[in-house]
């Protein structure tokens, strides 16, 4: 299976990649105001390029539960200067986090090689035009399921099965991608825990990620620090890295391909362990 994202290419089956966040906002929920700073931002996607990132994802505006929208220009003054400073200067994919595609386009066009668009779900006149975007350029995207928006997705989510209704919207969506003319190696697939979901909800869909292997795409799973690990343990954000570990161990286990974190160095030391205890595993029958 091959992910292609510009002029970078995987191939799976290898060890699960690992994507670092670089949250570039004022309100994000695990460490919103801490990188809002260009200079900041940089030096943070640099530290974590040398923790053993794979990739580095950058943002400039908040998805966390009851987040408000901001302006086009307001994101790309956040962002475009880190995406500036880091094109060349690191040897890992550059991801833009973005629903809009005047963001996409300029990053794009500043050095990123990936779109991680957490609006593909949303009813929205400009998906086409974000799709064929991703189709001229050649770039990476990343299609994230969502029950609503950042502000209202947490309120009162419902599924009849929840795990059937993500895959049913992966493949919805990757024929109206194809229709747009992305092709299907340049898709990883996103189930969105945290986006529109209840606690039970998440689990679900953890426990049931092998179902989405079907598709033959690789597999992005965003655990790290999630509120979803709150309400079930009682830990504020700073305290879930176990937990956020945990996860990412099962997911990878279960089939998935990438994991988007805030941990890196901890993450890429969990996930390398047991990919070998899996190994040695497959090789011995056991």
């Amino acid at each position: 299976m091959l992910f292609r994202a510009r002029h970078f290419e995987f191939r799976f089956p290898r060890p699960a990649l690992v994507m670092g966040v670089v949250n570039v906002t004022p309100d994000s929920f695990s460490d919103g105001g801490k990188f809002l700073d260009a200079k900041a931002a940089v030096a943070h996607a640099l530290e974590l390029a040398a923790q053993g990132a794979d990739l580095l994802d950058i943002g400039g505006e908040s998805t966390r539960p009851g987040a408000r929208p901001v302006s086009a220009r307001e994101e790309l003054r956040r962002v475009m200067p880190v995406l500036e400073a880091l094109a060349g200067r690191v040897g890992v994919p550059l991801s833009i986090d973005t629903r809009k595609p005047a963001v996409a386009r300029a990053a794009l066009q500043a050095g990123a090689s990936i779109v991680n668009d957490v609006a593909a779900a949303g009813r929205r006149g400009d998906a086409d035009a974000m799709w064929r975007l991703v189709a001229e350029s050649g770039a990476g995207y990343v299609v994230m399921h969502a029950q609503g928006t950042p502000r209202t997705m947490q309120k009162r989510p419902a599924y009849a099965d929840v795990v059937r209704e993500v895959g049913k919207f992966f493949q919805e969506r990757l024929k109206r991608l194809n229709a747009c003319g992305v092709a299907a190696d340049q898709v990883v697939l996103d189930a969105g825990l945290g986006f529109g979901k209840t606690l039970g909800h998440n689990l679900q869909l953890l426990a049931g990620l092998g179902r989405f292997t079907r598709w033959k795409r690789p597999l992005l799973m965003g655990v790290s620090r999630k509120s979803f690990i709150g309400n079930l343990l009682g830990a504020q954000v700073e305290e879930r890295l176990p937990a956020s570990l945990a996860c990412a161990v099962l997911a990878v286990a279960s089939g998935a391909h990438l994991l988007r974190v805030h941990d890196v160095r901890e993450t890429v030391q969990a996930v390398r362990m047991a990919e070998a205890v899996l190994a040695q595993k497959k090789s011995s029958g056991v």
